[in-house]
């Protein structure tokens, strides 16, 4: 698949409260002669939060709330009626919730309350998924944490296709995150590798860090200590399309039909790759008609690898553009900014995943740029950075960021 954006493509500034781009090219000529959708109009302010940030250049032409009938919990069915249907091309608001508050057995006013959480700063979307949920039977609440919303039909998007998601813009909807750590999970996890006596950390089982967030010096950021700030940089950890087949002994998949949302595979999913921000395109293989599009696990920052478990798990509002690419087909996903191409090699075995992300790039290499396959792994290997995207997923993911500066013409 021929990428869509070159560098002529606008720079970007962030904010805690609203990161938007600044000026929209590319896709945007790729549309059906219009734009249409099926809901509600998004409200000229997302939230109160918003209202002292940049406004988006573009008006969705939708906006889906992050209600209980808009979510799911844990997996990507492929049978679940659309929340919404579009044409290729249009402009979606997706509100989206972090698990972190909100699928614990205590109420949330209660949990969140004992880490310094007043009521009010508590979204209403939160209490009443909480609800919602607890009055379900425990074996009808989903096959994982995640919460998400969806999915969104993209009319036109047919099978062998590929989807392309543009983040246009990502909003925090509440000015904190959560972070957890313990010395029994993400990288210290028992099932992950290691030996006999190898050293732990001394951290306390069910360690959680509530993090506020807000502006310092004209910069968004994560208040992580009163001598440590963090940029903030927010994006969707799990975008994904419907799976192709999901077939019990894959991955993830406890019973047939159902594949859920904890390890990330060719549909995308839980990526928890920190560069799918603003200005990024994210493409998908279409397996179902529609695509079915979900959305969700919003994070306000992370770092590579996401070795505690977790980002900064923070509830999102974004606006995003679908297009449908017709006849375009790719194995996996695949992502774009103005400056890079990233190619994703996801397994298990975190060896295979590099070797995986090594021979998409090389593919990519070879057909688009015109490399023979002996060249393209030099290129790999003297002038293209393989980087940890998440290794606590149960598949991993390693993506090779392919600096379009390399190339002359392009």
């Amino acid at each position: 698949m021929r990428p869509t954006f070159d560098n002529t493509r606008r720079r970007y500034r962030g904010s805690l409260l609203i990161v938007s781009i600044a000026v929209c090219v590319g896709l945007v000529s790729w549309g059906d002669g219009g734009v249409t959708a099926q809901g509600r109009s998004a409200p000229q302010a997302a939230t109160a939060a918003a209202t002292s940030a940049l406004a988006p250049v573009l008006t969705p032409a939708a906006y889906v709330r992050s209600t209980p009938e808009n979510v799911v919990l844990g997996s990507f069915p492929i049978d679940r009626p659309p929340v919404l249907k579009v044409a290729s091309g249009s402009v979606v608001r997706v509100d989206t919730l972090s698990q972190r508050g909100t699928t614990q057995q205590e109420d949330p006013v209660t949990f969140l309350g004992k880490l310094g959480v007043k009521p009010d700063e508590i979204l209403q979307d939160v209490r009443d998924l909480w609800a919602a949920r607890a009055a379900r039977p425990q074996d009808a609440r989903g096959g994982g944490g995640h919460i998400l919303t969806g999915p969104i039909y993209v009319e036109s998007a047919a099978p062998g296709d590929t989807l392309a998601v543009e983040m246009l813009e990502l909003t925090t909807r509440v000015p904190y995150g959560i972070n957890a750590t313990s010395s029994t999970s993400g990288v210290f996890a028992p099932t992950y590798g290691a030996e006999p006596g190898d050293r732990l950390p001394n951290i306390p089982p069910g360690t959680i860090h509530l993090i506020r967030t807000g502006m310092s010096h004209g910069r968004a950021v994560a208040f992580f200590s009163d001598s440590i700030q963090v940029p903030m940089s927010p994006f969707m950890g799990t975008m994904a399309v419907a799976p192709e087949n999901p077939t019990v002994g894959q991955p993830g998949v406890r019973t047939a039909g159902i594949q859920t949302s904890g390890p990330p595979g060719p549909y995308g999913g839980n990526l928890d790759f920190r560069d799918l921000k603003v200005g990024t395109t994210l493409y998908l293989p279409v397996f179902h008609p529609g695509a079915l599009f979900y959305v969700g696990d919003p994070h306000g920052v992370q770092g590579d690898g996401e070795v505690s478990g977790n980002a900064l798990e923070q509830s999102l509002s974004g606006v995003f553009r679908f297009t449908v690419l017709k006849g375009k087909t790719i194995s996996g996903p695949r992502a774009e900014t103005a400056t890079q191409y990233f190619m994703m090699g996801i397994d298990t075995d975190l060896e295979r995943a590099t070797r995986k992300a090594v021979l998409e790039t090389i593919d990519f290499l070879v057909k688009e740029k015109g490399l023979t396959p002996a060249k393209a792994l030099s290129l790999c290997s003297i002038g293209i950075d393989f980087r940890i995207a998440e290794i606590v997923d149960g598949t991993q993911v390693v993506v090779g960021a392919v600096p379009k500066s390399l190339f002359l013409a392009p």
